[in-house]
């Protein structure tokens, strides 16, 4: 199976983390931390950048690389690259998920969290690598 690589953006504010919860598709209900696959020629930081547009309408700052995760799920083999971003201006739109939470780094814990997105949320509450 091929492997796609997908962006993921680990957006914080006042000490919260940012989680959305997938409304379609086969991941339907799960929590994620938002981002998408790499359009061609896109680099992970472009790709998280567009993806938070399309996602919320909003612009954001794609910051420093947290880890990678790779998963093989039933439909899908891919490889997650985690980043810390930051909210830099607009109004959070749901286009995509069906609702948004801020959480405590250790809450994460308590969320159905997408398998791929597990390791990323353990190296935030560590604040390690995956």
């Amino acid at each position: 199976m091929l492997m796609k690589k997908v962006a993921a953006a680990v957006i914080e504010k006042d000490g919260k983390i940012l989680v959305a919860q997938r409304k379609g598709g086969a991941l339907a209900g799960k929590w994620e931390f938002p981002g998408g696959k790499l359009e061609p020629g896109e680099t992970p930081e472009q790709c998280l950048a567009r993806e938070l547009r399309e996602e919320f309408d909003i612009e954001a700052r794609i910051g420093a690389f947290i880890c990678a995760s790779r998963f093989e799920y039933k439909h899908i083999s891919i490889e997650l690259l985690a980043y810390r971003a930051a909210h830099v201006s607009g109004e959070f739109r749901l286009n995509d998920h069906a609702r948004i939470a801020w959480v405590a780094p250790a809450e994460l814990r308590g969320y159905d969290l997408s398998s791929a997105d597990i390791p990323v949320a353990e190296a935030v509450i560590k604040e390690g690598a995956c």
